[in-house]
């Protein structure tokens, strides 16, 4: 039992602490990212001094980050990666060639070893990509031109990491540099093809043989070998972890099973990344902090001030608007988690004096820990001054309704081929993985995993979705979705296939407003085609099927009435609507029998 203390315990102080702390933080309207930080200082040495091994913590927290990179790896399209080549290059290339050139030249006039301040500007020109994106997330900022931006220059930084290690040698004291290794740099481009080429033919067929045993976890743990397998595998050649699980989110990006890997990685990817916002409020070293003050407080504010130019400059050349130009900066005038990475490796290469890296780790992480609290200065002060500014669009353009149909049997084929073919392209949500490859190979996005768990309908986008079509075949699992869906997705409107009346009643109570029962059409046909071949009367059976419908209308309203209020009056309700309708049906026949017979009588007499 001691042996599982040593796990134990520290695993139920980061959980009690960060719950405990984000939930004071929301109170306040900090947010979470701030609430994480501060139960890191809370906990950490220069704290109450709970935990104290603040280095174990980073290693293990940085794979939040790389959990990030991957979901939202899932969430880009190669198309739409390719699509972003040019801003990629440009406004990443822009701000990583700019702050490292402008870092280092201050450097250098203030009398500091170049070399020290070239790596002083690699390190400091990366920014926070868990504390980027995160704020970009909760705001729904991704998709305007300024989210774009910052993603933009987020990617680049990450695969500028990969010459900036190899570039520290380089910049090591004499005779203590490594040499340039050929078979470093292969082993290198061999992780990055086997990440290629396995994202792409392998892991799929994979999923697929999974998904067909129908065991979740296994579902589950598939997808966390995945990104752990390749993150290791990265790491090992001396390459970014997120960049690589970054990449084989994008190769994924296509499959059907995207939105199955998210759902189940999401969970992961929230508990580490807030691991990682602990481990860097621990990392705060505040000792140094009361010992060097006027430099700690100088480096930040010299940090915030030049790479806030480089931005500025960026936002101007890239014409982003001038409501989205604060944020821009903000959320990229940090430090990164990789600086501490790139600072480490520099002293023992002896690139950078252990002092002055420790001091720069500090600001780093001070930065870090300062830009939660910038963005409710901006939330409350900044973005309301500049919404005035924003240019208004001139016209607005509706979009096509986004539908969701849940199942792919007989009545989802048929809903999803008829809205394909008017126009419109539904996300299909379907268990069989057999159904959703066949459907995929026509064009159609189908996505493998269970429509009634809710994550994996968040995942797919019924926040922003204005129809779900529920076309399951088991009516328990449709209930449960509609009622899922209703209570959690207000704004969507529910269309289901309902089993029997009795059904139909259970989700007009949810507030289901389009209902259809799956066999009354087809039921309809049959028996007039029936009574067509019986009577040999096509008309006579046209009407028949018409008045019955009519009269099936009627009998739902009176029933669904007293269901509810009544239920022993149900049965005799129904018999006496059914008696009604054969009462409507012989008066018919007699109308139409009279008729018939002043037909015949005119012919007589003519």
């Amino acid at each position: 039992m001691e042996h599982g203390s040593v796990f134990l315990i520290p695993s139920v102080v980061f959980l009690a602490s960060a719950v405990l702390a984000v939930v004071i933080s929301h109170r306040l309207g900090l947010g979470s990212v701030a609430g994480y930080l501060l139960a890191g200082i809370a906990i950490g040495p220069f704290g109450l001094k709970l935990i104290d091994k603040v280095q174990d913590v980073r290693t293990f927290a940085e794979l939040g980050v790389v959990f990030l990179l991957f979901v939202i790896g899932l969430e880009l399209e190669p198309k739409r990666l390719w699509h972003m080549r040019v801003r990629l290059l440009s406004l990443g290339l822009s701000q990583v060639a700019g702050s490292i050139a402008l870092i280092a030249g201050v450097a250098w006039l203030a009398g500091i070893d170049l070399r020290i301040g070239v790596l002083a500007g690699m390190a400091l020109a990366l920014s926070s990509t868990a504390l980027a994106l995160q704020p970009l997330t909760e705001r729904g900022a991704l998709k305007n031109k300024g989210g774009q931006a910052v993603f933009a220059i987020l990617l680049f930084q990450d695969i500028a990491v990969i010459p900036m290690l190899a570039l520290l040698p380089l910049l090591g004291a004499a005779g203590t540099g490594a040499s340039f290794s050929w078979g470093g740099l292969g082993f290198a481009g061999a992780v990055i093809v086997a990440t290629l080429i396995g994202g792409h033919f392998l892991a799929r067929p994979v999923f697929r043989h999974i998904a067909r045993t129908r065991e979740r976890e296994i579902f589950t743990a598939f997808a966390l070998l995945l990104v752990l397998g390749i993150a290791w595998g990265f790491e090992s050649a001396g390459l970014s972890m997120a960049l690589g699980t970054f990449l084989a989110g994008v190769l994924l990006a296509e499959s059907e099973y995207r939105h199955e890997i998210e759902a189940a990685v999401e969970p992961f990817k929230g508990l580490l990344l807030g691991l990682f916002f602990i481990a860097v409020g621990m990392g705060v070293d505040f000792g140094l902090l009361f010992e060097r003050p006027l430099v700690i407080l100088g480096l930040i504010v010299g940090l915030f001030v030049l790479k806030g130019v480089v931005l500025f400059a960026i936002a101007r050349f890239a014409k982003l608007p001038l409501s989205e130009r604060p944020l821009f900066i903000l959320l990229l005038a940090q430090g990164g988690e990789f600086a501490f990475v790139l600072l480490t490796l520099g002293v023992q290469r002896d690139v950078v004096p252990f002092a002055t890296a420790q001091a720069m780790t500090l600001a780093v992480a001070l930065s870090m820990l300062s830009t939660p609290f910038l963005l409710v200065f901006h939330d409350r002060v900044l973005a309301p001054r500049f919404a005035g500014e924003a240019p208004r669009p001139a016209h607005e353009v509706p979009e096509a309704a986004k539908v969701i149909i849940a199942g792919l049997g007989r009545v989802g084929q048929v809903v999803a081929r008829l809205l394909h073919a008017s126009g419109y392209e539904p996300i299909i949500l379907d268990d069989d993985p057999d159904h959703v490859e066949q459907l995929r190979r026509f064009g159609f996005r189908v996505f493998y995993g269970d429509a009634t768990r809710l994550d994996l309908l968040e995942s797919a986008g019924a926040a922003k979705a204005d129809f779900l079509i529920i076309a399951l075949n088991d009516p328990g699992a449709t209930t449960h979705l509609a009622s899922s869906a209703a209570k959690h997705f207000p704004n969507l409107r529910i269309i289901a296939r309902a089993r029997d009346m009795r059904h139909m009643f259970e989700l007009r109570d949810i507030g289901v407003e389009i209902i259809e029962r799956e066999t009354f059409q087809s039921a309809l046909a049959l028996g007039r085609a029936t009574l067509a071949a019986v009577g040999a009367d096509a008309d006579r059976a046209a009407r028949a099927i018409k008045s019955f419908a009519e009269h099936d209308a009627v009998v739902l309203t009176k029933l669904y009435a007293v269901h509810q209020s009544d239920p022993d009056a149900h049965l005799s309700v129904s018999n006496e609507l059914r008696d009604q309708f054969a009462l409507t049906l012989r008066e018919d026949e007699a109308v139409i029998a009279a008729k018939s017979g002043d037909v015949g009588e005119k012919s007589a007499q003519s």
